[in-house]
């Protein structure tokens, strides 16, 4: 029988079916992080039980860590909480913590993937939505929540129903300036943040095949801001090689064995989806966002849509007087005081390059604040031994140390209220980046662009 990718993943770990059609699946690694792990390891601790498999679990320092001076002890109250309550768990548990200082420390979702313990075939979970970054090695990986993580710690399995399977299809030649961030917002734009729900995606064609392993990741990040429970792509050569000599990857005839393995992880011919698109990547223009949901996107060359062209609008409303916009605007030539280039959207060594190499002999706008905050200190490092830190800094841009800084505003690293930021995290909702702020969610370049400018303008018109 022809199966899918996702099937084929799934089925192998599943472990027992159980009444009501939910099955037991065994969790290959579980990622924790400081926010979403104490109340867990505080029901294991009320129910005297022990970490059933730690080495299969993995923990970091990122949502709520300053990004400066980290070598100093944290001043926030409720950060140097959760970092010391982390510490103690992970030393009390017997987990592995790259914590703060640690040369691994890093956004959870940027550290799986080049420290090579991220591979195909896996199941994958953790305590934030966007676990599905991994899917892009061609594995199942997926938010859960706190009494999840819970489960996983106790007992390595999660019981869950299968999703629904969804396939879309990008075929095609990309136009210059538009990067693997563009191809989701504009999916997201044409499904709207609701049309993924109930389903697993995986993303086909030639147009997603020609990126490389950073960019995927970039797709299947966003896979959850349609609603999806997680985004996937096949591995292929690129998977393979990116893996291949990471810290934790398998060596030697190991590698060779799993590579075999892997390349038997692909959708099958006749295989059936619940739900299939297909988009044509030339259609694909940079894209930015007008409103306080992912799916309220559109190309930067068009106009923001009327009410009588939406399906809701008393949300619609509401969320054009969230960020100040009139139905009918360009976005073209809007003033933006605040730029954030980072998340784990993109804040890898590849998004840093493109920056770097956008801004290089250039300075930003005055009235821009523009930050820059690296996925993890291995990104760092790279950063600095590029010399891309100096390109950063001769153009005026903030060059920070790692965390999720200003995607989201749980930590210092927050927009004022009423400004707007273009910000190449993933979530534009009321106050993700303080209270008051306005997210208009963009590429790394769109954001560089702006950043130099001062105002949002078409990248495609600036490259040489």
């Amino acid at each position: 029988m022809a199966k899918t990718l996702f099937d084929k993943i799934w089925d192998a770990h599943v472990v027992t079916q159980v009444d009501g059609g939910s099955e037991v699946l065994y969790i290959d690694r579980q990622f924790i992080h400081e926010v979403t792990s104490p109340q867990a390891f505080d029901g294991l601790t009320k129910r005297g039980l022990p970490v059933f498999r730690p080495q299969k679990t993995v923990a970091t320092a990122d949502h709520n860590v300053p990004t400066a001076d980290q070598h100093l002890p944290i001043k926030e109250e409720l950060s140097r909480f959760q970092v010391d309550k982390l510490t103690e768990n992970c030393k009390k548990f017997g987990v592995e913590l790259y914590g703060l200082g640690h040369q691994y420390h890093g956004i959870v979702h940027v550290i799986g993937p080049e420290l090579g313990i991220t591979k195909p075939g896996m199941t994958i979970v953790c305590g934030d939505s966007h676990t599905s970054t991994h899917g892009a090695f061609g594995a199942i990986a997926f938010g859960i929540g706190t009494s999840q993580v819970e489960q996983v710690l106790a007992s390595q399995c999660l019981v869950l129903k299968r999703p629904k399977r969804m396939r879309i299809t990008i075929d095609g030649e990309l136009q210059p300036g538009v990067l693997s961030k563009d191809i989701i917002l504009y999916i997201i734009s044409q499904l709207t943040a609701s049309g993924g729900t109930g389903h697993f995606v995986e993303y086909a064609g030639t147009a997603i095949e020609k990126l490389s392993m950073e960019a995927r990741m970039t797709v299947c990040n966003m896979s959850i801001e349609m609603g999806a429970r997680g985004g996937m792509i096949a591995p292929d050569e690129k998977t393979f090689e990116y893996v291949k000599g990471k810290k934790f990857a398998p060596q030697g005839a190991d590698f060779e064995e799993a590579v075999a393995y892997w390349k038997t992880l692909y959708t099958d011919e006749g295989a059936t989806f619940d739900t299939e698109y297909h988009f044509k990547a030339e259609d694909i223009e940079p894209m930015v966002t007008y409103g306080t949901n992912p799916g309220m996107g559109i190309k930067v060359s068009e106009k923001i849509p009327m009410v009588e062209q939406v399906d809701n609008p008393v949300t619609y409303k509401k969320s054009l007087n969230y960020m100040g916009l009139q139905e009918g605007e360009s976005l073209l030539g809007k003033q933006i005081n605040y730029v954030f280039i980072g998340s784990c959207t993109n804040s890898r060594i590849e998004d840093l390059r493109l920056v770097a190499d956008y801004v290089d002999g250039k300075r930003k706008a005055e009235n821009v604040y523009a930050m820059i905050v690296p996925g993890s200190k291995l990104v760092e490092e790279q950063v600095k031994a590029e010399g891309l830190d100096k390109i950063f800094r001769e153009a005026g841009f903030d060059f920070r140390e790692p965390g999720c800084s200003a995607c989201l505003g749980m930590n210092e690293d927050k927009v004022p209220k009423g400004e707007y930021c273009v910000s190449t995290s993933n979530r534009n909702f009321e106050g993700r980046q303080g209270p008051g702020a306005r997210t208009i969610l963009a590429s790394p370049l769109m954001a560089a662009a702006t950043a130099i400018e001062g105002r949002i303008v078409d990248v495609r018109k600036n490259l040489n």
